[in-house]
């Protein structure tokens, strides 16, 4: 394996230590590159009882509705991420948009 001269194992620590914690808050690996080095992950969509969410508008005489839409619309989309390490040797996070 070829190794780059910007990964130090500090940086490749954080990238590994952040990939953790990304799959243990319910991220999982789609795609992985250890020369470049990068990660893909995703988070399935998360599924919205509305007949629960329903019940809590009428109760709340519609408030809940704001917090009902947020939910469906936002909250429920599969989230896709890549954490790599650019040239100067950072970790960063980025948000994967999808078709």
């Amino acid at each position: 394996m070829k190794s780059n001269p910007y990964i130090n194992e500090e940086s490749l620590q954080k990238f590994t230590s952040i990939i953790a914690n990304k799959i243990h808050n319910g991220f999982i690996i789609i795609e992985r590159n250890d020369t470049l080095p990068f990660a893909v992950l995703s988070k399935g969509r998360k599924d919205v009882d509305h007949g629960f969410n329903f019940l809590l508008c009428c109760m709340t005489l519609g408030v809940w509705s704001v917090g009902w839409i947020y939910l469906t619309y936002v909250s429920s989309k599969e989230k896709n991420i890549v954490i790599a390490i650019d040239e100067d040797g950072n970790t960063f996070e980025e948000k994967c948009y999808s078709e």
